[in-house]
């Protein structure tokens, strides 16, 4: 019959070499402190002494939790816990041998050295063996090496090295860099502050496993140091779900707070992958000090104010000071929130909260004329194309004449510039929302031409796709339906959309604004279109968003096609092939070439299309909108296969 053996546990085997060590520690100290008499001296008065002190320190080390450390780690926290054991052991153990023989064979001073000599002895041992394992010094000074999370850095540029340093700077941080994953390839078997660039992105696999053999731990997570293009922010989370690694994203290097010493204020907060991080899309170059000449002490005013557009336009208004801002909205629990958000943010700020609605040409002239806005932004409109495709009545009245409402108010009370902001979704429209939108834009159009001639008021359009998280856009339905265990929801597996961030998009409506604003006269009419990057294939993203809440497509959760929508296109255009691109002086912002309809004509049948909404009559309203939108016409009549543009 075999026996099997086991191991002595290690804490077993660690207290039997730390009683070994308090042993020794008390011939030693004798030692140093009688020289050639220490041996017969103990041997003939203080082996009972010696076999007391060991009993003591064996009691006192097990009690006061001495290994619960693991000496692969060991620390400066492990040897702060030897001071305190070794402390309690010599306390504890004096007074009894006091009490019991008087200690009367004891060398006073000998108890001060043994503190010494078995501090060293308990500690030494540790630390050598966590730098034979480490292969270094490094982690040595490290007060909890075990408890910090083995991350892999990717990126090699200044956002890597602050992140390196910051984690070398805090004892106590909370991430332990194995190494440095390098996307070009260009800087491996370089570092930075002595961790090693270990590898390409492509080799991440190899990578794991040559971390994991020279730390002696594997990595648990990956923090992104740089932003990413799309396709290799598919990639990487393809391999790490591969390789069952989390992910995390530094912040801006521009969100840090630097302190007088060159460090971060308050540490390296990393934060989960966000959904527009799988954008790939680089940070837009802004003219800031422009959009401040442009709002800074000037009366602001802010149609559509609480709504996911409208309410971040506010927020970055009035972060350039404007001397007064007007919020306008129909939506009361909306228009509150962004009122007391501001009110809270910027307490010295002068601004106005009004209720009322676009569509009442009385509630904006009265307003207009109290408050006498010099910029006015228009971003109150329905967007959502299938509840406008069902309530069509109603995206009329809105998108056409609450924004011609909105407009003949800016003429009428001399306000600088209006701009409107427009979507993708009216180019060749197949439904009532971007052909109301469509013909919002020609009627801005129309009156900037005409306004520039007179030297009035100037209307900048502007245009741009999808912006993520937006109410009704398909972020948030995604996240509504993971958070319900599934399945999502899309409605063909071809279709794609342009993204982009509210805070980008914003930013660079702001931007168009300063262009516009100051546009010379052979630019009136031009619509200024956002630079959206590549589409995205929604199948795509809701793959990635899949992932990045820790599960599988398909297998822990299912995708579902539904089919197209009423009014709903495949793909999504940002220019008509009746408006020649036109490049500005800023790379993120380009030029649609009018397509412009006379204001006279225009207005009048606009007249006309008024009077059927409001009679409810919604045939005459559509036959309207399909004369005046002509590419609405054309597309609304294809079946519903053909539905779909060539970009």
């Amino acid at each position: 019959m075999i026996v099997k053996s086991h191991k002595l546990p290690r804490a077993l085997a660690a207290l039997c070499h730390d009683i070994f060590m308090a042993g020794l520690s008390f011939v030693l100290a004798l030692g140093l402190r009688l020289g050639e008499g220490a041996l017969p001296h103990f041997t003939n008065h203080l082996l009972p002494a010696w076999v007391l002190f060991v009993a003591v320190c064996g009691i006192v080390f097990w009690a006061t939790g001495l290994y619960r450390g693991i000496w692969r780690y060991a620390s400066m926290n492990d040897l702060a816990a030897i001071v305190k054991a070794v402390t309690i052991a010599l306390m504890i153990y004096v007074p009894i041998a006091f009490l019991t023989t008087r200690a009367v064979d004891i060398p006073r001073s000998s108890v001060v050295i043994n503190w010494f000599v078995l501090i060293f002895l308990l500690g030494a041992p540790r630390m050598a063996y966590r730098v034979f394992k480490d292969r270094g010094l490094r982690h040595l000074m490290e007060r909890s090496r075990h408890l910090r999370v083995p991350v892999l850095v990717v990126g090699t540029g200044d956002a890597a090295e602050v992140f390196i340093r910051e984690m070398a700077r805090d004892r106590d941080g909370a991430y332990e860099i194995l190494g440095v994953v390098d996307d070009r390839g260009t800087r491996v078997g370089r570092s930075i502050h002595d961790v090693p660039v270990v590898g390409h992105l492509n080799d991440l696999e190899r990578v794991v496993e040559q971390a994991t053999q020279r730390g002696g731990r594997r990595p648990r997570r990956l923090i992104l140091a740089k932003s990413l293009d799309r396709e290799a922010m598919q990639t990487l989370l393809g391999l790490t779900e591969e390789l069952d690694l989390d992910i995390d994203r530094m912040p801006r290097l521009t969100d840090f707070k630097i302190n007088a010493e060159g460090a971060t204020a308050s540490g390296i907060e990393v934060r989960p992958i966000a959904i527009e991080d799988l954008l790939g899309r680089s940070q837009a170059k802004l003219d800031r000090n422009a959009m401040r000449n442009l709002i800074a002490n000037r009366r602001v005013m802010v149609t559509g104010a609480g709504g996911s557009i409208g309410s971040e336009l506010v927020r970055q208004i009035a972060a350039f000071g404007p001397s007064r801002l007007i919020l306008f909205d129909n939506a009361e629990y909306l228009l509150y929130g962004i009122d007391l958000e501001i009110s809270e943010k910027y307490p010295q700020m002068s601004q106005r909260a009004v209720l009322g609605d676009v569509r009442d040409a009385v509630r904006l002239n009265v307003t207009m004329a109290e408050e006498r806005p010099e910029l006015l932004f228009h971003a109150a409109a329905l967007k959502h194309v299938p509840m406008v495709e069902a309530n069509p009545i109603e995206g009329m009245l809105t998108n056409v004449i609450g924004t011609r409402n909105t407009a003949d108010a800016c003429r009428k009370h001399g306000v600088d510039a209006m701009v409107l902001i427009s979507t993708d979704k009216a180019i060749n429209p197949p439904n009532v929302m971007g052909a109301t939108k469509r013909l919002a834009e020609s009627y801005c159009q129309a009156l900037d031409i005409a306004e520039r001639a007179a030297s009035g008021t100037r209307f900048v359009t502007v245009r741009f796709g999808n912006v993520l998280g937006s109410t009704g856009s398909v972020v948030p339905l995604f996240t509504r339906q993971l958070a319900n265990g599934g399945p999502l929801t899309i409605t063909h597996p071809d279709m794609t959309r342009y993204f982009m961030t509210i805070r980008e998009a914003v930013e660079l409506v702001l931007q168009a604004s300063v262009l516009g604003a100051n546009a010379p006269s052979e630019e009136a009419g031009k619509i200024y279109v956002l630079d959206m990057g590549k589409p995205i294939k929604i199948e795509d993203l809701a793959r990635q968003m899949i992932r990045l809440g820790g599960l599988r497509p398909e297998k822990d959760i299912k995708i579902v096609y539904t089919g197209l929508r009423p009014g709903e296109k495949l793909y999504e255009e940002l220019f008509h092939e009746l408006e020649p691109l036109v490049e500005t002086s800023h790379p993120s912002l380009h030029l649609a070439s009018p397509r412009t309809t006379n204001l006279e004509l225009l207005s009048r049948s606009l007249d006309d299309l008024n009077a059927a909404a409001l009679l409810r009559d919604q045939d005459t309203a559509a036959q309207h909108l399909r004369r005046l939108v002509p590419e609405y016409n054309k597309a609304s009549e294809q079946p519903e296969d053909s539905v779909v543009v060539a970009l």
